[in-house]
């Protein structure tokens, strides 16, 4: 696990909704955006499953996802990259339910998918694009 910088947590943090990628265990791509996505800590952001249907599949076979954001005020752009776990039950479980819920009751709030952040790559266009920045 690496630790996002703070330009990287506060581009994602703004990113709504943001652009989730997954992929099955054959590498088919999937991508979603989604509403409900928050920084837990430097090294960790949730992600509250309403509506995924390929995206939870594609978890199932394969944890690893990419996370796209964009801040139009810095022009700064981000993937992060990681490895999800799934919660039905329990500490995470609980605190996606409490905060989707609060915002809206009607959501089904199926699950916590807790992803912990492995890189982060530029994303924005010029020299430094695609180039790692943790």
């Amino acid at each position: 696990m690496v630790k996002m910088p703070a330009d990287v947590r506060e581009t994602l943090e703004k990113q709504k909704p943001a652009p989730v990628a997954t992929a099955d265990a054959t590498g088919m791509p999937n991508v979603v955006y989604v509403g409900f996505l928050k920084v837990i800590d430097d090294e960790t952001i949730m992600i509250a499953d309403n509506f995924f249907y390929k995206t939870a599949a594609n978890l199932e076979e394969n944890p690893k996802v990419s996370i796209l954001c964009y801040d139009t005020t810095t022009k700064k752009s981000f993937q992060i990259k990681g490895t999800a776990s799934v919660h039905k039950e329990g500490k995470h479980f609980d605190e996606m339910t409490k905060w989707v819920l609060a915002v809206n009751n009607k959501l089904p709030a199926k699950a916590a998918v807790v992803v912990k952040v492995e890189e982060v790559f530029n994303a924005m266009w010029g020299p430094t694009a695609g180039k790692k920045v943790v």
